[in-house]
């Protein structure tokens, strides 16, 4: 069992720069591959970025490449979204999730994952 917890929304002018952590339980955490999704009103929850379990393999969706920045910490178990030059359409709830993993693979749909985070709000004014 793995619990999540969301911090470090809020709101941000477009252009700047906020970083989200998600607090994870447990024992092993690094057998676990790791995701942030967002969910904008009225549209479907999409992967923003997803991190295997010992960090050495990371993917992005191709509208934040180059702009955000997943990472993670398995001693403390966390796991970081540092998103820099946020634009409006960054607006939405942002969700980390979790997935135990027997290989080193990142999971890029969200039905790939188990456990999720309460979400935390990201909104970009223009």
């Amino acid at each position: 069992q793995v619990h999540l917890v969301e911090s470090g929304g809020g709101l941000v002018q477009a252009g700047g720069s906020l970083r989200l952590s998600c607090a994870a339980s447990g024992r092993t955490f690094s057998r676990y591959a790791m995701g942030w999704f967002r969910q904008a009103p009225g549209k479907e929850r999409e992967l923003v970025a997803a991190i295997s379990g010992t960090g050495g393999r990371v993917h992005y969706v191709d509208s934040v490449k180059g702009r955000f920045t997943i990472s993670r910490d398995n001693a403390k178990n966390m796991v970081y979204l540092q998103m820099n030059s946020l634009k409006p359409e960054d607006t939405a709830v942002y969700y980390c999730a979790a997935r135990f993993a027997v290989s080193t693979n990142y999971y890029s749909q969200a039905s790939d994952y188990g456990y999720w985070g309460q979400g935390t709000q990201v909104t970009v004014s223009s």
